[in-house]
């Protein structure tokens, strides 16, 4: 039974009117005194989204009901583009090959998983991307930009770069892209009225998939 469908991606007039964005998971445990501890119980964020928003013309009111048929509800996953977040860099800028740090090669290791730095200030954080989009990624060793094909290969479905030889010990390995969220449906019904779909007060939500990482 197919559980996750590459392509088509979610219709991208579609997303872009849509609202959602990270939701993390922590208790809060306070104590007389008001003195709190938190306990952060996923290593990454789960975006959620209402596509609802988004559905602005009887035409993409009726590709969204395709859409949801397609999928079957709650059934099967699908790519997303999230219009605040599709790329290694700022938004109005173009991915870079030294975006990222996804590694550090040690002579024998060939295969590296792309992620995502967000930054604030001296802290940061990253985001293990497992949906980029074919054909924009970009990879470099110690800011040396490689060949795709030739130096290495990127699974479109896994977010793994391979590389031919593996990286020498000791050199960064960096990469920049472009990349889509994996999600699905969190609803089996699609209830919009006709008369109203465009007020987007209708809840058409979609939940990020996630894969073994808690």
């Amino acid at each position: 039974m197919t559980t996750f469908i590459e392509s088509p991606r979610f219709p991208e007039d579609i997303s872009y009117g849509s609202r959602g964005g990270p939701a993390w998971r922590t208790t809060v445990v306070e104590s007389a005194s008001g003195a709190e501890a938190r306990n952060r119980h996923w290593a990454y964020p789960r975006h959620e989204y209402d596509v609802a928003y988004g559905v602005t013309s009887l035409e993409r009111l009726e590709a969204l009901l395709a859409f949801f048929h397609v999928v079957s509800g709650r059934a099967i996953g699908f790519r997303y583009k999230d219009w605040l977040d599709y790329k290694s860099c700022p938004a109005a800028q173009t991915p870079a090959a030294t975006d990222c740090g996804i590694g550090t090669g040690d002579g024998a290791k060939r295969q590296f998983q792309l992620f995502k730095a967000y930054r604030a200030g001296s802290y940061s954080r990253s985001r293990k991307i497992l949906k980029p989009v074919p054909g924009t990624v970009r990879v470099a060793l110690n800011g040396v930009e490689q060949t795709s094909g030739a130096d290495y290969t990127v699974d479109a479905t896994t977010g793994v770069v391979t590389f031919t030889t593996a990286p020498a010990a000791g050199a960064a390995v960096t990469a920049g892209f472009e990349f889509d969220v994996p999600v699905r449906f969190d609803t089996d019904r699609l209830a919009i009225n006709i008369e109203d779909y465009r007020t987007g007060a209708a809840q058409v939500p979609l939940i990020e998939l996630k894969y073994g990482d808690s």
